[in-house]
């Protein structure tokens, strides 16, 4: 995922206790604060860390995860069946679901809701989620406004077909994107649909002041029974991070959306009081250096396998205040497909000088490294620039705004080397595809694209397609494996330096109930709101 402020959010933790230790109570209300207002709450528009989790709250989906994992399960689906071929998914919903204008939803809502999405005219930035669905050329070419593989049998049932089969299609249907919409709502708000939404989710927008805060209340008709345990939740908006906390302490504050500043991270961490607060969890998050491997001399791979080997990840972490574990993969320790087995290329500055020495390049050579200009990337882009001069890479460090190296990366000629920091990749959704296509796949090798490395390996791309085709559930095992393989073969190939993995730390007041998974969710981000309670 693109998205920079995600990177900062998103938690994925695989949990497979109970989820409660004690038992959940209904009712209570949750203060939760945030510096910044939310932009919208529009599930075609909204793509950002801080709304994402007010967005699963307000609406629902074909499908989602059990609370506090990454574990797919059904939701405004009663059913669904696969066909032999994988092409056909057949929906049965679940009856009597309200939207909260009081109207039943039905299969039709579903198909409009994909539409609206896929159409131009909203400009989703999820659109392209939809693209293995038949008909999506068509409308994003503007030559219809229909999807034809959508097809609406009665209120209750739908199919949707295929293009070609894909194992990712019902995570796909479990997110935001794929949030279900009245169009009457959509239709009398217009653009302002997002100040003013309409779904089926657990909570309502009561009120939105500008600036100020968000209430969202009990869905008292949600249809699955017993959520949300909490009656209202109040975002305050405009709450500087550092008061936050101080008013946490004091019970004011239930949660902190903006987490613990950096500056004070160790202080929190470190004292007995505030670290009982401090919910910690995997995120579906790797940083890493990109090499691009079409300019020489990172076209050789001694080149490239040196480089891994001089830039020690843990003094990189200890920059960061621990905030991240060192990685050796592209994929998350959290992540479907993990090697726990794979070590990777491990730190070694002789050897690395060596690899050198083997490609021709003993006195080393001259490099640009491209970093986000916001601490603490330029800091870790240093710390990268003095390892590597150690084994006589002299770097020099191009420091600019985000979009400048999002453009320079995907550049032929320029971005030798990127550091990801601000920009990492964060999974979607839970699946290695989500991984793979976008940052090492032959299809982000392109002018614009995310896979900065340029790397193409079609040899890769064809078994990450045929992954991606093993649809079936009982295919699920091997599926896994076949993903294990492929990124660990890529690695062989070190198109990337992969740096760490960032935690996710929430903070949240002793009153609030529920296993710390749900405050670290890896998909209602950064909190699982339909689920928490008051103690």
């Amino acid at each position: 995922m693109k998205i920079n402020a995600l990177t900062l959010a998103v938690a994925a933790t695989l949990f497979t206790t109970p989820l409660w230790a004690d038992t959940p109570k209904s009712g209570g209300d949750v203060v939760v604060t945030y510096q910044n207002d939310v932009a919208t709450l529009d599930p075609a528009i909204g793509y950002d860390w801080q709304n994402w989790s007010m967005i699963k709250s307000l609406f629902g989906r074909l499908m989602d995860y059990k609370p506090g994992t990454t574990e797919l399960v059904k939701s405004l689906a009663e059913d669904y069946s696969i066909s032999p071929d994988g092409l056909v998914y057949s929906f049965t919903l679940v009856k009597g679901v309200k939207f909260q204008n009081g109207r039943e939803l039905v299969a039709n809502d579903v198909k409009y809701s994909l539409e609206r999405t896929v159409n131009p005219k909203t400009q989703s930035p999820g659109a392209g989620f939809f693209s293995s669905i038949v008909g999506y050329d068509d409308v994003t070419g503007g030559k219809s406004a229909t999807l034809s593989g959508i097809k609406v049998v009665d209120d209750q049932h739908l199919t949707i077909t295929l293009s070609a089969p894909n194992a990712t299609f019902l995570h796909i249907m479990a997110i935001n994107f794929a949030s279900v919409v009245p169009k009457e709502a959509v239709e009398q708000w217009g653009a302002d649909f997002g100040k003013h939404p309409v779904g089926s989710g657990a909570f309502s927008l009561a009120e939105w002041k500008l600036g100020q805060k968000l209430e969202l209340v009990k869905n008292p008709n949600y249809f699955q029974k017993g959520l949300p345990y909490v009656d209202k939740i109040t975002f305050e908006i405009g709450q500087d991070p550092t008061v936050a906390l101080l008013r946490l302490n004091k019970g004011e504050v239930d949660i902190a959306g903006d987490g613990v500043p950096p500056a004070q991270f160790l202080q929190f961490k470190n004292d007995p009081a505030s670290r009982q607060l401090l919910v910690t969890g995997n995120q579906l998050q790797t940083g890493y250096v990109t090499l691009k491997t079409t300019l020489p001399p990172f076209d050789n791979l001694k080149v490239r396998q040196a480089i891994n080997m001089a830039i020690s990840k843990e003094r990189i972490v200890r920059i960061i205040n621990g905030r991240a574990v060192p990685a050796n993969q592209p994929l998350p320790p959290a992540m479907p497909g993990y090697d726990t087995q794979y070590k990777g290329l491990p730190y070694d500055v002789e050897g690395a000088k060596k690899l050198l020495a083997d490609a021709g390049l003993a006195k080393g050579f001259d490099t640009e490294l491209y970093v986000m200009n916001t601490d603490p990337q330029p800091r870790i882009a240093q710390s990268i620039q003095q390892d590597l001069a150690k084994v006589g890479i002299r770097v020099q460090i191009k420091s600019l705004a985000q979009a400048n190296v999002i453009a320079a990366g995907s550049s032929r000629d320029q971005a030798p080397m990127v550091w990801s920091g601000g920009m990492a990749w964060i999974a979607d959704f839970p699946d290695p595809s989500n991984f793979y296509g976008p940052i090492l796949g032959c299809t982000g090798a392109v002018e614009g694209g995310w896979n900065w490395s340029l790397y193409c390996n079609k040899a890769l791309d064809e078994r990450a397609a045929k992954a991606d085709a093993m649809a079936r559930p009982e295919e699920q095992a091997e599926r896994t494996e076949a993903w294990k393989k492929i990124f660990t073969d890529a690695m062989a190939d070190a198109p990337w330096v992969p740096i760490f993995n960032e935690q996710r730390f929430t903070v949240r007041s002793k009153r609030m109930g529920g296993d710390d998974a749900l405050y670290v969710d890896p998909v209602h981000v950064p909190v699982n709101y339909d689920s928490i309670w008051v103690k």
